[in-house]
Order: C-alpha cells, then sequence, then structure tokens
C-alpha cells in the first residue's frame, strides 16, 4: 500500500483545522517546500458571501512565510473590482517560474496557484495538482464556517454574531450589558414612500442606512437592528469604563448629521426632497441576547433602557431638534451639549433630563 506524503497526510488529517484559508495556504506551501517542492510563493482565492466582497485572495511569500491579503469587490462596492487574476500578476512579479494554478474541487471552486524560483518540472506539477486534490475537503470546511461567519456578521453584526457562535441555540441564554444606545429614524417616512415609486424609496432607505450605519461603525459601534426606518445601535461598555462608549456614540452621531446634510445636498442637485431624521442617545443596561419562539430566534437588545431610548428620539421633532442625548449619558461626556431641561417621556415613570448637541439642526416639519 502506497503511503501518503507528509503534505498529503496533513491535508487529511489537520488541514481543516488551520485557522483560516490564509493559515492553510502559508502550512501547506511549508509542506510543500519540505516535501521537495521548490516554491517561492502561493496565492489562493476564494469568492465569499458579503455585502461589499467578492474575493479574498491571500499572498504568501516562501521567503517570509508571511501571508496577506487582496480584496475584490462586488459590483456597487466600496471601489471597483481588481482584475481577476491579481493572484497571478502577483505571482509573477514575486519569481520568474511559471505560475501553475490548479481549481479545487468543483468548476467555480477555489483557485490554488504557486510560482517557483524556475520553471516547475512535471514531477513537481504533479505534486502540485495532487495537493490541490487532497486540498478540496479541508478548503470546503473552511470555506462553509468563512460563510456562516460572514452571513451571521452581514445580518446581526459582528459582536452579536461572535455571541450566537459561542452559545447553544436556545431562547433563555442572554446576558446584561451596559452601553450608550443610539435610536434614529426617518422623518416623514410614509409621506415618501406613498409619494415615490418603490425603487426610490429603497434607495433612499439605503443612502440613509449608509450613512447612519457607517458612523456607528467608523466609531466602534454596532448596528443591532434595522426597524423599518429606524435603526437601533450600541456602544458596549468596556473596562467599567462608560465615558468612551458615550463619546463614541455622540461623535457618530454627530458624523450622521454630516453625512446626511452632504446626502441632502446630493439630493437637492437633483430635484429631490431632503430626508430628515431623529435620533436619541442613552446610557443603560440591557439584556442582550435570544428571545423568540421556542424554534424561531431573534439576537437583539431589550430592557428599560431601549425604551427610553426610542421615547427620547419621539421628542425630536416636539423639541425642534436632530439629536437629543439623556442626562444618564450626557452626564458621562464633557463634551459640549446644550441643556433642554426635563421633559416626561410617553411610557416612562421618571422625567428624563434631555440635552441636544450644539450643532442639531431645526427640524422641518
Amino acid at each position: 500500500m502506497q503511503q501518503l506524503s507528509p503534505t498529503l497526510a496533513w491535508l487529511v488529517d489537520a488541514a481543516a483545522d488551520s485557522g483560516g484559508a490564509d493559515r492553510l495556504l502559508a502550512e501547506l506551501g511549508a509542506h510543500l517546500v519540505a516535501d521537495g517542492v521548490p516554491l517561492a510563493a502561493g496565492a489562493l482565492t476564494l469568492e465569499v458571501p458579503h455585502p461589499l466582497i467578492a474575493k479574498r485572495t491571500w499572498l504568501w511569500r516562501a521567503d517570509t512565510g508571511q501571508v496577506i491579503e487582496a480584496l475584490g469587490f462586488a459590483p456597487g462596492g466600496l471601489a471597483p473590482d481588481p482584475p481577476n487574476d491579481a493572484g497571478r500578476r502577483w505571482l509573477r512579479d514575486t519569481a520568474r517560474g511559471e505560475v501553475h494554478e490548479d481549481i479545487v474541487g468543483r468548476q467555480d471552486g477555489p483557485l490554488l496557484g504557486w510560482i517557483g524560483p524556475d520553471p516547475f518540472t512535471a514531477d513537481e506539477i504533479g505534486q502540485l495538482r495532487q495537493a490541490a486534490r487532497f486540498a478540496a475537503t479541508p478548503l470546503a470546511v473552511l470555506a462553509a464556517r468563512a460563510t456562516l461567519r460572514a452571513t451571521l456578521d452581514a445580518y446581526l453584526g459582528k459582536r452579536s454574531a461572535e455571541r450566537v457562535l459561542g452559545a447553544p441555540l436556545r431562547r433563555d441564554l442572554g446576558e446584561t450589558i451596559q452601553a450608550a444606545l443610539l435610536y434614529a429614524d426617518l422623518r416623514n417616512f410614509t409621506i415618501l414612500s406613498e409619494a415615490s415609486p418603490p425603487g426610490e424609496v429603497i434607495a433612499a432607505l439605503d443612502a440613509w442606512f449608509d450613512r447612519i450605519a457607517g458612523a456607528v461603525h467608523a466609531f466602534g459601534g454596532e448596528v443591532l437592528k434595522f426597524i423599518g426606518d429606524g435603526v437601533l445601535a450600541i456602544f458596549p461598555v468596556v473596562e467599567a469604563s462608560p465615558r468612551r462608549a458615550c463619546e463614541a456614540a455622540l461623535r457618530a452621531a454627530g458624523a450622521a448629521e454630516a453625512g446626511m446634510a452632504y446626502l441632502n445636498a446630493e439630493r437637492g442637485a437633483k430635484g429631490l426632497p431632503p430626508l430628515a431624521f431623529g435620533a436619541a442617545l442613552h446610557l443603560g443596561e440591557m439584556l442582550w441576547g435570544n428571545i423568540g419562539a421556542a424554534n424561531r430566534l431573534d439576537f437583539t437588545a431589550i430592557g428599560p433602557a431601549v425604551n427610553l431610548t426610542s421615547r427620547l428620539e419621539g421628542l425630536c421633532k416636539p423639541l425642534g431638534r436632530t439629536v437629543l442625548v439623556s442626562g444618564a449619558l450626557a452626564a458621562e461626556t464633557d463634551m459640549p451639549l446644550v441643556a433642554l431641561g426635563s421633559h416626561s417621556l410617553r411610557g416612562i415613570a421618571a422625567a428624563c433630563e434631555v440635552f441636544a448637541l450644539p450643532e442639531a439642526q431645526t427640524q422641518t416639519s
């Protein structure tokens, strides 16, 4: 019975336990070199399910063992697609040999490429092709994990996805956390949706969500929910120091205002009406975890702090302000705020001290 080479044995026994596709590429390259294949560099390209990224390519250098990553963006992403042969071009720039590539598994599977200091011999090409065949199963395992993680990140957010992946799927699991909360929604969205074609409505919603979610993520927060035309986001308190979370939430709210002003200038140039919004910030505790039916769960945040934030946002229009801040959050920052007095909130027993950002704009009715 023919014995497997050390490279093939590793692919069968241990490659699926690599920390990711980047580590698999580096370890596979090192094993092939140890088996006598002269390699200068390698590249591995995978298609990934992601709202912005279409492909991920990892590039490995044999002399340093380092791996870098190149991203190919999806249509409508943050940047134009790079050429499909990004890995091939990089390999050609690394060494003088000829690039050898194999599609791993099915026809649209991962692309594995190598280059040596000199052109590969027929024997060496045979070793590379055999390695690609044996790499199909561990790469499928890693791709499935990456798909699951990317999907959960896209629908739940990074922190919530980590929590879901690390806990059993039961509705009695959750934890109480302290966070700065941000709740925001569009003004007069019902009128807009009734007066505009569906395509325009969706485009307006997407543009709004880009601005508010982009601002939240830029300052370390996480969007928990898109609720109709509303957004619920959190900035978790870490190391028992709420100041950082509160100021991050305030900066995100200011950035959202600036982003919406720019968007409205663009809309005005196209003859479209401006999009007005209201946002509220609060600091409090909430239950962060699973709720729902026995066999249909939702991962979310609930509690009095969430309710207060939503009710506070309802004061934006009556008070003529874009962003309102609760006294609880205002007490944790030295950033300049405008005091608006104490106000009763619907469904909340105690009155709430209310503040506003100095640059807040008057709402249109």
